[in-house]
C-alpha cells in the first residue's frame, strides 16, 4: 500500500510537470506567433523588448525576433515591399535595412535636427511625409521610434534630448496620418551606442534616430493562416 501511494504521488507530480511543460510550450509558441519573439505573451512584446532591453542595440534584438516557417516567409515578403518603398521615400537621408522579419530605419541626428534642437529640419519633414504615406499603406505593422545621443554632455541632458527627438518624429508621423496606436517612442540618451564614443566618427554614428518597424498581431495572425 505504501509503495502504491508513493507511485501515485510520483505519477501526479509527473502529470503536473507534463501539463506545465505543455502550457509553457504553448505559451512560447503563441508568443513566437503573436509577435515574432519569445519574450512576453502580449502582441506588443517585441516593442517592450526594444524599449527596455539592457544595452543591446535594436538590430541585434530584431535579428533574434523571428516567427520563421511559412508565416515568417509571408511576413518577410510584406516587409521586403515595405522596405523597398521606404528606401524610395527617404533616399539618402536614412539607411533602410531589412533585419530579420522587421525593418530598421536609421537617421543621422545631424540630418534631422540642428545641434541641441529637437525641431525637425524642413528636408527631413518632406522625407518623413512620404514615409508616413507608405506607413499608412503598409498598416499591419507597429512602429518604434528610438532617439540616441553620443556620450558628450551630461547623462540627464542627453536623455532628455533623445526623448524629445524621438517624440518629435513620432508626433510628426501621427500628424501625417499614422495611427497613434501603432506608434511608440523612447529616448535612450547615451545608453545604446553602436560605436565607440572616443572617436569623432563613432560619436557621429551614435547620434541617431532609429525607427523599428515590426509585424503587428494582425499581420502575424494572417501570415499564420497563410494569407498574403
Amino acid at each position: 500500500m505504501q509503495i502504491k501511494l508513493m507511485f501515485s504521488n510520483h505519477a501526479r507530480k509527473t502529470a503536473a510537470f507534463f501539463m506545465l511543460s505543455l502550457l509553457l510550450l504553448h505559451s512560447f509558441s503563441c508568443n513566437r506567433t503573436a509577435q515574432g519573439t519569445a519574450i512576453g505573451a502580449a502582441a506588443g512584446a517585441l516593442v517592450g523588448v526594444l524599449i527596455a532591453k539592457g544595452s543591446d542595440n535594436a538590430k541585434g534584438i530584431l535579428i533574434g525576433a523571428t516567427v520563421g516557417g511559412i508565416a515568417g516567409a509571408i511576413i518577410g515578403s510584406y516587409m521586403d515591399k515595405h522596405a523597398k518603398k521606404l528606401k524610395e521615400d527617404l533616399g539618402k537621408s536614412a539607411d533602410v535595412e531589412r533585419v530579420g522579419e522587421s525593418i530598421l530605419v536609421t537617421f543621422d541626428s545631424g540630418i534631422m535636427f540642428d545641434v541641441d534642437s529637437y525641431a525637425l529640419k524642413a528636408a527631413t519633414r518632406a522625407n518623413l511625409d512620404k514615409a508616413a504615406e507608405t506607413m499608412k499603406e503598409y498598416d499591419k505593422t507597429e512602429i518604434i521610434v528610438m532617439g540616441h545621443t553620443d556620450a558628450t554632455g551630461s547623462d540627464e541632458y542627453n536623455q532628455k534630448l533623445s526623448e524629445n527627438r524621438a517624440a518629435a518624429v513620432s508626433r510628426f508621423l501621427q500628424q501625417n496620418g499614422v495611427t497613434a496606436s501603432r506608434l511608440t517612442n523612447k529616448g535612450f540618451g547615451e545608453q545604446k551606442p553602436v560605436a565607440s564614443n572616443t572617436s569623432v566618427s563613432g560619436r557621429e554614428q551614435n547620434r541617431r534616430v532609429e525607427i523599428a518597424i515590426v509585424a503587428s498581431k494582425a499581420l502575424v495572425e494572417s501570415a499564420k493562416k497563410g494569407e498574403k
